[in-house]
């Protein structure tokens, strides 16, 4: 059954693609379930080349829209190697219709559109606990917030304003700066820069100098919350939070700021900020790991060759769930010999590694890599591969750009 079928759900409704005269239904429905700016962010992706309306899915009861959700195409880079990926985004049920498993049969519906999709995992920021019944685990971390501690005085000669679509070129190559020194990441699409300029439920303000855009900072002016801040002169970082800082003064909010670990950006800002919250994570699902892996397979020949173990020999692999396993061989030019394989419940005794399912997601995508997910789940067992599976699985520094701000 592929996305684009109308799938007959139980009590008479139907779940299929939207259609062009359901979107004021939808987008009044994710308002009223939501944030007012949702059913505005729901026009933008469906009215953009890149997504358009064969990315959202509609129950319907009769007529009425009841639930809705969309599946945005993103794109993750993994030292360098690109993965396809999907993010499930504006989720809305009615509370007349909660509880009869609506948001099961449309993630559903938005898993098999992502895999026809050709992605290979999926990445999304959601209620807590609610999407691991869907297949996904928490598996990178989101920064934390920070509070401000001090007085940041705006650079005399830098301004700061809202961003216009012009600017979009000069935004994203800021990010990438910042991003670069991460292991993961995920830059915003095309279409999401497009989204993020023109929504009103965050701003992008730049700040600039002699003409030339130099910060760029993600806002959200009401709620005193300023996040995804990059910069080529830390002075514009700093103009922006200034900026932000007076705005969230006026509104009677403390300044709540998101800065990355690293990066201009961060340095700059990181003297005005407390030691932050709890960190809180991303979801990760991989629907199908040996597919993942045979893609990254240059990716673990690379990883094999700067390990300091054997890469002029092929290395055997056992790598089970417990509900199943993987059999194959990883060399100096990657994956070979891949094969799949039934439950598995002791890959140990049998010269292999096993962990749990939900662990998946952060053995390949994670900060903690093969050894801390050993010392952390109980399930997670490297046995005699405890070295070549440390290789392959080291732990991952992500930096993540989504539409919406987690925080």
């Amino acid at each position: 059954m592929t996305a684009s079928e109308v799938r007959a759900l139980p009590e008479g409704l139907t779940l299929r693609t939207v259609r062009s005269d359901e979107i004021d239904q939808t987008a009044e429905l994710l308002a009223e379930r939501g944030e007012p700016a949702d059913g505005e962010d729901l026009r933008l992706v469906l009215d953009d080349p890149d997504a358009g309306l064969p990315g959202t899915a509609v129950v319907l009861d009769t007529d009425r829209v009841v639930a809705t959700a969309s599946l945005l195409d993103e794109q993750l880079d993994l030292c360098g190697h690109a993965v396809p990926a999907g993010q499930v985004e504006l989720v809305a049920t009615a509370a007349t219709h909660e509880g009869r498993g609506l948001a099961r049969a449309l993630m559903q519906w938005c898993h098999d559109r992502s895999r026809g999709r050709g992605h290979l995992a999926q990445v999304m920021i959601g209620i807590p606990n609610f999407y691991r019944r869907f297949g996904y685990a928490y598996a990178m971390p989101i920064p934390r917030v920070h509070a401000l501690t001090g007085r940041v005085e705006a650079p005399g000669d830098v301004s700061v304003r809202r961003a216009r679509t012009a600017d979009i070129p000069v935004m994203a190559g800021l990010q990438g700066d910042e991003q670069r020194s991460a292991d993961l990441r995920m830059p915003h699409s095309d279409g999401c820069w497009r989204w993020l300029v023109a929504r009103s439920g965050s701003e992008q303000w730049v700040a600039e100098r002699d003409g030339v855009v130099t910060a760029v900072g993600r806002v959200l002016p009401e709620e005193g919350v300023v996040g995804e801040l990059a910069a080529s002169d830390p002075a514009g970082a700093l103009a922006v939070l200034a900026r932000t800082a007076e705005v969230a003064q006026v509104a009677g909010r403390p300044l709540q700021v998101q800065p990355r670990g690293h990066g201009r950006a961060h340095d700059a800002v990181a003297p005005y900020l407390d030691e932050g919250d709890l960190a809180q994570w991303f979801y990760a699902r991989v629907p199908d790991l040996a597919a993942l892996l045979e893609h990254l397979g240059p990716l673990l020949g690379e990883r094999l060759r700067g390990s300091g173990l054997d890469a002029d020999r092929e290395h055997q692999v056992l790598l089970s769930t417990y509900t199943g396993h993987l059999r194959f061989t990883v060399g100096a030019s990657g994956v070979t010999g891949l094969q799949r394989g039934g439950r598995e419940q002791a890959p140990v005794s049998k010269g292999g590694s096993g962990l749990a399912p939900e662990t998946v997601p952060g053995l390949l995508l994670g900060p903690y890599g093969a050894l801390g997910l050993e010392e952390r789940e109980p399930d997670c067992h490297l046995g005699g591969q405890r070295e070549l599976m440390a290789a392959l699985f080291p732990p991952v520094a992500s930096d993540l750009l989504t539409f919406y701000l987690a925080v």
